[in-house]
């Protein structure tokens, strides 16, 4: 058997190809699947099965063009009313790729649909709903009893199979998935907080208190799914000059209050022509010595298309800022692969060609953690809870960034110091109040981990 594991970094994603006898099966592939057909044809395998563990909420698959392409037939789980030609399977379901047998066992919970397939007995392809250190969150549409009664179904089956999920550390889809990409029912069974022994009642009481709202762009993503999205290649976004750029932000009324929608996704106030919206993918450093005005800063080195799904609002049209064509390309591409299509386009040459063509820029300053122990000056801290709990600096503020663009209102306009963990974070989030008109703020360089670096005062 050939089993192979394929992992996108970027968005903490696995997915999978198990071939034999000439022909494969490719699990919850992601959205580009150029690597797919390269990985099998390397094994002169031919693509049998397109099979997805869920609809994925988080990321669009590629299971449609993936089958368009090799003629390979798309398989769901039954529940799961996919709307394009597929095979809904039931629990016990068997799928064969030459020798190799993969079982279905449906495990509703994360979703009504959720199937684990277990493979020729020994290696166990859980999706979303058993993770190494975690389980699903219960909240897009399944159900914590369900998925409860699922993890005793795999709780069932012997010690040796290796588990193999669908994410890592750093999804959304759990709240303390590990950095480790395998495991083993054992190994689960003795060290997962959420499979020690304990009645219905207390799992479920576990697992749903104090569950972190799931990113507003998960059910979009999931639609998009079932519907079926297009080919990649089919999402286009062209360059644009200078003053193309210019008139796209300039057109309409200029400032103008925000409503509805986007009012929610952006916290209200007054933003610059909300229609479209800069999205500046450098590195803070480059962002901080200078910018578009009103550009959001969301770098390419970091959980980029995730954080793009969170903060940005699918009713605007972005443009793309990076530092050359092909990272412009790999932000179009990387923000398509969570369902963002609304590209407007890149800037042609960049924040160079922009300041040559005689617009202004911005500018975002930064301070170190000595610095900022001088100042007297709020801090605001935009790590998950659980990170902030664990120590940060005296005094600080905690409001997530997932939580910011609905929180702005909150912040109040005195000077202010944003901080993260290493400044990935705090200069999306500064951009982002900087945006709603907030100035004097500046970024944290190194973060909360150089603040302990440095061994200055912790809270906690």
């Amino acid at each position: 058997m050939i089993f192979h594991q394929f992992y996108l970094a970027c968005l903490a994603h696995a997915s999978y190809l198990i071939g034999d006898g000439g022909e494969c099966a490719i699990v919850d592939p992601q959205r580009d699947v150029e690597q797919y057909l390269e990985a099998a044809g390397k094994r002169s395998l031919t693509i049998k099965y397109v099979i997805e563990t869920h609809l994925h909420a988080d990321f669009v698959s590629g299971h449609r063009e993936l089958a368009a392409r090799t003629g390979a037939e798309i398989v769901f789980g039954a529940a799961a009313k996919a709307a394009f030609p597929h095979r809904g399977v039931r629990d016990g379901d068997v799928l064969r790729v030459g020798n190799v047998e993969l079982r279905a066992i449906e495990t509703p919970g994360h979703t009504p649909e959720s199937i684990c397939w277990l493979v020729d007995g020994t290696e166990l392809l859980t999706g979303d709903t058993l993770f190494i250190g975690d389980v699903g969150r219960p909240d897009l549409g399944g159900s914590a009893e369900e998925l409860y009664d699922s993890l005793q179904k795999l709780l069932a089956l012997d010690d040796s199979v290796e588990v193999w999920p669908a994410h890592g550390a750093g999804s959304a889809c759990g709240r303390n998935i590990s950095s480790e990409t395998r495991s083993t029912i054992g190994i689960q069974r003795r060290t997962n907080y959420a499979l020690r022994p304990m009645p219905r009642e207390e799992f479920v009481r576990l697992i749903t208190t104090d569950l972190s709202d799931a990113p507003s762009y998960f059910s979009r993503a999931a639609e998009l799914n079932r519907l079926g999205p297009r080919a990649l290649e089919d999402v286009q976004a062209p360059a644009l000059s200078p003053r193309a750029v210019h008139d796209l932000l300039e057109c309409g009324t200029g400032s103008q209050p925000v409503h509805g929608r986007e009012a929610a996704a952006f916290g209200g106030g007054r933003v610059e022509n909300p229609s479209h919206i800069i999205l500046d993918v450098r590195d803070s450093d480059a962002f901080a010595a200078g910018h578009l005005p009103g550009a959001i800063n969301i770098g390419l080195d970091g959980s980029y298309a995730s954080w793009c799904g969170t903060l940005l609002s699918p009713a605007q049209r972005i443009v793309i800022v990076a530092d050359g064509v092909d990272e412009s390309r790999e932000a179009v591409m990387r923000l398509a692969r969570v369902g963002m299509e609304n590209v407007a386009g890149y800037l042609d040459g960049g924040l160079l060609a922009w300041v040559n063509a005689g617009y202004e820029s911005a500018s975002l300053r930064q301070v170190t953690p000595g610095e900022l122990r001088e100042l007297e000056i709020a801090v605001l801290d935009v790590r998950r809870p659980a990170e902030f709990a664990a120590g940060h600096v005296p005094g600080a503020r905690n409001i997530p960034l997932g939580e910011l663009p609905r929180r702005v209102d909150e912040v109040g306009t005195e000077p202010l110091a944003v901080i993260c963990a290493g400044g990935y974070r705090s200069s999306a989030a500064a951009s982002l109040l900087a945006r709603h008109g907030l100035d004097n703020l500046r970024n944290v360089a190194g973060g909360t981990e150089a603040w302990i670096r440095d061994g200055l005062a912790v809270e906690r």
